[in-house]
């Protein structure tokens, strides 16, 4: 994702900045690498004059926007543009970490292929072997009553963990672990709680069920998932001279594989980036830095490395970090976090339903912050069917205008208490 300034010539340098959230002896490195050029469609007739609208669609347009694939660092490119279009000057917050990825497993029977996702945490490699069923959910008294000495177990989901199972599986004599999926659709993003010496891929309920009615027989397993490293690129905007906001306003932007995260979470993105146009040109701009975070599906990484990165005294100069997530599906507005500014949110936005404290230590940007002390607010409308699905490219424009006010009202109200 690396990202470009709107020059007409891009120069490949690297800028240590001095944003004072950061340690003398340890500075975030902003890079502005050789640009990539967003491919951004035109607005058609039918779409909506909502300028968020318009950004969850040109950003679901470019695909998946996975951390560390071209299309995340496209991504990048086109949110700096729109935070240069508005008038903030931009820099960009590189960090690496290590995922596990599945570059393509499967499951061949009889020549015909059946899509398998790879474990985390499994062993990758390919096999040949008969599939043996296991009765019931894979404890270890399940495969007291079959053979899988050299066999590939096919195993149901549920009950117990995916590493008992591939435990119990292996001291069972199996070389292979198949766990079908107890729900619709296929077992993608499994992860096991220690790497397995074995292969262990999932598959879904339909193909699961029909492997159930003809085991055992003999299949090709391939596994193919392995850990890479990923960089990852916050994209940091604010007004020139702030080193000091008294407001993070941010959401992620990057969204799982296969999934082109119009929901989650191009929706928040373009909700922090609406709520930055609208105060461009007012104080207000200079009490926030607007940051849409790279990484966090594959951990909140982004969000953890500009906490990591900050001095104690930049964090606790902030007012509140208010968090954008999953906010253009679902009627009901949803917003929670610390005490004082659930209080303060109530006020302004007294329809919203307030949910607990404890999504202050839930899966999204907003809980790096709220473990350093920091006050936060989670703004989210709730789970929907096509989380993390191919199925996530609509939102609601009238959803994402309603958020939008919601969040720059509290914004407001929290700069003037």
């Amino acid at each position: 994702m690396s990202v470009k300034p709107q020059t007409k010539s891009w120069l490949k340098v690297v800028l240590v900045t001095s944003l004072f959230i950061i340690p003398p002896a340890c500075a975030i490195q902003f890079n502005i690498i050789n640009a990539v050029e967003p491919t951004v469609k035109q607005k058609t007739q039918n779409q909506t004059d909502n300028q968020a609208y318009t950004d969850v669609q040109n950003l679901i347009n470019m695909g998946p926007r996975v951390a560390g694939t071209p299309t995340n660092e496209k991504a990048s490119a086109y949110i700096e543009q729109q935070y240069r279009k508005a008038g903030y000057r931009t820099r960009i917050q590189t960090f690496t970490y290590s995922k596990f990825r599945d570059f393509g497993s499967n499951l061949t029977v009889d020549g015909r292929n059946i899509k398998a996702s790879a474990f985390k945490g499994s062993a990758p490699g390919k096999l040949s072997a008969r599939l043996v069923a296991v009765p019931n959910f894979g404890r270890a008294n399940d495969f007291a009553t079959v053979n899988f000495k050299g066999a590939i177990a096919l195993v149901k989901r549920g009950e117990i963990r995916f590493s008992e199972k591939v435990t119990n599986a292996i001291n069972a004599g199996a070389i292979g672990v198949v766990i079908v999926n107890n729900k619709a659709g296929n077992l993608t993003y499994g992860t096991l709680t220690q790497n397995s010496p074995i292969p262990v891929l999932g598959i879904s309920g339909d193909e699961g069920n029909k492997l159930y009615g003809r085991a055992p027989l003999t299949i090709n397993l391939n596994a193919n998932g392995q850990k890479i490293d990923v960089t990852g690129r916050n994209v940091v905007a604010y007004q020139e001279g702030v080193t000091q906001p008294r407001v993070i306003l941010g959401g992620h932007f990057d969204s799982v594989e296969g999934a082109p995260g119009a929901n989650d979470n191009a929706s928040g993105t373009a909700v922090v980036l609406d709520i930055a146009r609208k105060v461009s040109k007012t104080p207000l701009a200079r009490e926030a830095w607007f940051i849409a975070f790279d990484g966090e599906e594959d951990g909140l990484h982004g969000s953890r490395a500009f906490v990591d990165a900050a001095t104690p005294q930049f964090l606790s100069e902030l007012k509140g970090m208010m968090n954008f997530d999953m906010v253009g599906v679902n009627n009901k507005l949803l917003i929670g976090g610390s005490s004082d500014l659930t209080k303060l949110a109530q006020v302004v936005q007294p329809k919203a339903e307030l949910f607990g404290a404890s999504y202050a230590n839930g899966a999204s940007d907003h809980a790096p912050f709220a473990a350093k002390g920091v006050p936060i607010l989670f703004f989210y409308r709730g789970m929907e069917p096509n989380y993390h699905s191919p199925n996530d490219k609509t939102v609601d424009p009238k959803l994402l205008d309603e958020t939008t006010q919601a969040g720059l009202d509290i914004f407001k109200r929290l700069i003037s208490n």
